[in-house]
């Protein structure tokens, strides 16, 4: 940390007849950061303008990222507000002056909700989310609102926005639904990204996008003023970052209980202090790694090229685990795991609509009163395929009732199905902890998605590809975390990442073993698409 200290105040020392350069922003840190502005080379508003003049070079021009749907009018004058109460009193938090972008299904008062759809582009919600209070009380600043899977699900789409492109190929999606978060944080448009996992929706565009991201377990983070939040249970909000040290630090703020979303009563007992004490380099040596092989994407291909482009770099992480010093077992075999898997989703017969409720019951004039309004409004037939799909699917015709399979919602009858689910679910978790046991493992590692980012085309038009390859076995189990970590680059030049899985609330084992795998590695490199600016 001395040496990046000093070569930081180096970079900025005067130098006879050469105008001073500007703090170089691409794939800074959190630390860098702060060294920067506390040896008075940085500013937050010098920072934020950094990040906002990439924002302007590259998300509607040159590579078109399309990342952003709403800049923060306000950004630069909390910048201000930082740097005044910088000079008075030093940083005011752990995330003083850093700047994040957020899922736009997360409230942030003074900015539209608009979950990438034309039917909410004009709703203003009247309160902050959870989180959002505690990211201003750490001294974040909000910079954007960025793009998702149109009302929160399936691939980066929108009808107000179009489709997000992937940094790495622009011709290519970002995966979904936390896809403008991912492309935003590997892009260097922000420091750091709030995303939000139903699916895997913060794992598949953290491996597609080159970046650190994690879903952890259900009920550490408040998902209370966010869309698709209580009384529905898979829905997790998480980190995403370039690193694994700034991924902890952004985790460090968003826990907490929240009475507004009772999940998180759940978690009380599970946090305490920083979860930076698990951060160890050396955290792989003496580990003990199950490799899961058993291929559980969805729409997976094994037999294709793409399936073996992939799997040739989960063949190079296993050996560098070993390296590293972990004991793997590969492979491990979890009893059922496909069949359990093919039971129907999370959610009963009337969580959808209680969760509408629960989310829209905070503001003052909420858009819509029901799901029914909603897709009855003339302009819902503008929105993506998908998501008129999902959500006609939420509301069946009378006398049936409504129930989601997989992770896509589909009318059938409800009771039974939500039963034959609950009893899955047990029975996976009483499957996967008894291997891990047997075993004694750490952590269970797999592919953060079989297969490479897929052609956005080929997701708006036949075939309608959208979750090829990802796999979602700890969304269907909800109280196990995970974390996907950069695993290197296929020979299509596409980012791939593996996944570290574990045991309910053991999250901080699962960031040990993560930043040791990237200590050990240092596989993260940012796209070519995005360079510095002059």
């Amino acid at each position: 940390m001395k040496v990046l200290f000093l070569l930081v105040c180096l970079a900025f020392l005067p130098t006879s007849g050469m105008s001073q350069p500007r703090f170089d922003v691409v794939e800074t840190t959190i630390a860098e950061i702060h060294s920067a502005y506390a040896s008075g080379l940085l500013t937050s508003r010098q920072l934020t303008q950094l990040y906002l003049d990439r924002i302007e070079a590259y998300d509607q021009q040159g590579p078109t990222i399309n990342a952003v749907i709403t800049l923060n009018a306000d950004a630069l004058q909390d910048a201000d507000r930082l740097d005044e109460a910088f000079q008075e009193t030093g940083f005011v938090g752990s995330l003083h002056g850093i700047p994040v972008v957020i899922k736009d299904q997360v409230d942030v008062v003074g900015m539209p909700t608009t979950l990438g759809s034309i039917l909410f582009r004009d709703y203003y919600p009247d309160r902050d989310a959870f989180v959002i209070e505690k990211l201003k009380e750490a001294g974040a600043i909000i910079l954007a609102k960025v793009t998702l899977g149109e009302l929160a699900g399936g691939d980066t789409y929108g009808s107000l926005f179009g489709s997000t492109r992937n940094p790495y190929a622009l011709d290519r999606t970002v995966g979904g639904s936390s896809g403008g978060s991912g492309a935003s944080v590997s892009a260097n448009f922000a420091t750091i990204a709030v995303g939000q996992e139903g699916f895997a929706s913060i794992r598949r565009p953290s491996g597609w996008n080159g970046v650190v991201g994690m879903r952890p377990s259900a009920g550490l983070v408040s998902r209370g003023g966010v869309f698709a939040g209580w009384p529905q249970l898979s829905g997790s909000l998480g980190p995403m970052a370039r690193t694994v040290e700034d991924l902890v630090a952004l985790l460090d703020v968003l826990v907490g209980y929240d009475p507004e979303d009772p999940l998180t009563a759940h978690g009380v007992a599970h946090y305490s202090g920083s979860f930076s004490r698990f951060l160890d380099a050396d955290g792989l040596s003496g580990s003990r790694l199950g490799i899961l092989r058993e291929s559980i994407g969805v729409a997976s291909e094994p037999e294709s090229e793409d399936f073996a482009k992939v799997d040739a770099m989960f063949e190079r992480s296993i050996a560098e685990l070993r390296a590293a010093g972990a004991i793997v077992l590969d492979p491990i075999v979890i009893p059922n795991l496909k069949e359990l898997l093919g039971n129907p989703s999370s959610l009963s017969p009337t969580e959808n609509d209680e969760s509408f409720r629960e989310y829209f019951g905070r503001s003052s004039q909420p858009p819509f009163a029901s799901l029914e309004e909603m897709l009855s409004a003339p302009e819902f037939d503008e929105v993506t395929r998908y998501a008129r799909i999902r959500f006609r699917a939420m509301v069946p015709a009378a006398g049936v009732e409504r129930v989601s399979r997989g992770p896509y919602a589909s009318t059938e009858v409800g009771t039974s199905r939500h039963y034959d689910y609950l009893v899955a679910r047990d029975q996976l978790m009483h499957n996967l902890l008894k291997v891990m046991a047997d075993h004694q493992l750490d952590a269970i590692v797999y592919k953060a998605v079989e297969h490479q980012p897929t052609l956005i085309e080929d997701g708006l038009n036949p075939p309608f590809v959208n979750t090829k390859g990802v796999p979602f076995v700890n969304t269907f189990l909800v109280y196990v975390p995970a974390i996907v970590v950069p695993s290197g680059f296929t020979t299509d030049n596409l980012p791939v990442g593996i996944t570290f899985m574990g045991r309910p609330y053991d999250d901080g084992a699962m960031l040990r073993l993560a930043y040791a795998y990237e200590q050990t590695t240092h596989h993260r490199r940012p796209p070519s698409t995005t360079p510095p600016l002059d």
